[in-house]
């Protein structure tokens, strides 16, 4: 196994293409050594990976544990395409609706109830099912929690608006100022990085590339089934925009001024997410036609740069093996991914 053209797969006959990607070496395991496999679904925003998680958990028996950072809590809904009450009470999710808005959350605490998760549907004798597109999240759950102190909202939010108003070039150039050594493990485009890193060094005055790497004895007992749902932007954009539209008339503004009362803007983190911060800004203008017309141009563009971060993050991960939506169906991506499923190793 190794790098190839793509990988197809026998169904009715036609051979499906999922996509160029190289196959990470896959080891086999000892006789009497069998590891716990856990499914993990990513790829970009408005792509269909809550439907394709769905389709698959009820095939299998499967439960979902989400991989995203706002759906944890409770009534931020519709800005967060939560999958209905209706779908979740066929299908039991995890870390959905789990924090009020006066709660904080951190990468540390969702490995910790991630994992928490997965051996309690393993004990059910049932299949832990991983989707969303938090690259950071399921890295983490994959390989361990960061090292480092717990993220701080107000020092995270200072520099990420130095970002976006300075461009990440200059922050990676501090970076590299201050730990040359971890910056030239990371590229300027490494947004999150470059951030959690300048966190990392304003919190504890110490470098990054000074802190000892964090690993976890618990995912070398499980095997990671990874796919990335791909879609070019040609095709995802406008699907993204669609989406943006759809919330609005389902209620998002409504949504967002009711959570303002509930202490939105309280929350260093949620009122900083994609869409609410956009609202929440719209919801302090004059309210004017122009402020309308700009809520939606940003809410549309930073939904569209999110998916390009997604992009950019996910390549980088050995474990994912990419599905070429273009040329299968949900109905067929799910085949691949029993078809695999069901296989020792490749």
């Amino acid at each position: 196994m190794g790098s190839g053209s793509g990988l197809t797969f026998e169904d009715k006959g036609v051979r499906i293409f999922i996509g160029d990607f190289t196959l990470p070496e896959k080891k086999i395991n000892p006789p009497g050594v069998k590891k716990n496999k856990v499914i993990v679904i990513a790829g970009p925003t408005a792509v269909g990976k809550s439907q394709l998680a769905l389709d698959i958990a009820k095939a299998i028996g499967g439960e979902i544990i989400s991989a995203d950072s706002m759906q944890v809590y409770r009534g931020m809904d519709i800005g967060t395409a939560k999958v209905s009450l209706a779908e979740r009470e066929k299908i039991h999710h995890h870390l959905i609706d789990s924090r009020d808005l006066d709660e904080t959350f951190n990468v540390v605490e969702y490995y910790e109830e991630a994992w928490h998760a997965i051996k309690e549907i393993q004990d059910k004798g049932a299949v832990p099912i991983v989707v969303g597109g938090s690259g950071f999240y399921i890295h983490a759950l994959i390989y361990g929690p960061p090292s480092g102190p717990p993220s701080d909202p107000e020092v995270r939010k200072m520099f990420e608006e130095e970002m976006d108003s300075k461009g990440t070039q200059i922050l990676f150039d501090k970076l590299k100022t201050l730990d040359p050594d971890y910056a030239s493990t990371i590229t300027p485009n490494d947004r999150h990085k470059i951030v959690r890193g300048l966190e990392i060094i304003a919190l504890t005055r110490q470098k990054v590339s000074h802190l000892p790497p964090v690993t976890s004895e618990i995912s070398e007992q499980h095997d990671f089934r990874c796919w990335f749902l791909d879609l070019p932007r040609e095709e995802l954009y406008p699907r993204i925009e669609m989406r943006c539209d759809k919330m609005i008339a389902d209620g998002f503004v409504e949504e967002v001024k009711k959570l303002e009362k509930e202490g939105l803007s309280k929350n260093s983190t949620a009122s900083q997410a994609i869409g609410y911060r956009q609202c929440l800004e719209y919801l302090k203008s004059a309210q004017t036609q122009e402020d309308w017309d700009h809520f939606i141009q940003s809410f549309k563009q930073s939904s569209r740069r999110y998916a390009k971060r997604q992009f950019t993050w996910f390549r980088k991960e050995p474990l994912f093996r990419w599905i070429d939506m273009t040329r299968v169906s949900i109905a067929n991506a799910t085949e691949i991914i029993l078809q695999d499923f069901e296989l020792d190793h490749l």
